[in-house]
């Protein structure tokens, strides 16, 4: 049987496991004491991986139909040479989808991104994304190693070499 190759054409979804979402707008009886909200933190990642992060602000938009995402700004902290990188941005609704990709093992990054919507709303908020060497990297020959014959690592997941 002979056959042919056909181009598969997906349809493209965001992934949950990357999303965050905005804390909602919600009133507050006067004097009860509030604890400060949680950091948000997306899931870590690993320096290799190039995937969608997204950012949902619908809470924030509650009571307000068709506000939508107009315009986002992308800043990543920290920004060195061999750091996490934006990828690509886009709006899909009340979400803001980010691809970022790199890293340096070891480091914290803080992603802040700005949003304007089409009835004239903006907010900001800063997302935390860790990079931690998830993948195994093989040890080279000069690796140093316990008895056992596991390498020694820095910090950042690297073996430490004996040169």
């Amino acid at each position: 049987m002979s056959g042919t190759t056909t181009q598969i054409n997906h349809a493209w979804q965001v992934s949950s496991a990357r999303l965050i979402e905005i804390e909602g707008f919600i009133p507050t009886p006067r004097g009860l004491a509030l604890l400060p909200p949680q950091p948000l933190t997306w899931p870590e990642k690993d320096p290799g991986d190039t995937l969608d992060y997204v950012f949902e602000i619908a809470p924030a938009l509650t009571g307000n139909p068709g506000d939508t995402i107009a315009t986002m700004s992308v800043a990543i902290s920290p920004d060195n040479p061999g750091d996490l990188t934006l990828a690509s941005a886009a709006a899909d609704g009340t979400r803001a989808v980010l691809w970022l990709s790199g890293g340096q093992a070891g480091t914290s990054y803080t992603v802040t991104i700005g949003i304007s919507t089409v009835c004239g709303r903006s907010l900001a908020r800063s997302i935390g994304l860790p990079v931690v060497a998830l993948a195994s990297v093989p040890a080279p020959p000069t690796a140093i190693t316990t008895l056992g014959g596991v390498p020694l690592t820095s910090p950042a997941g690297q073996p430490i070499t004996a040169d």
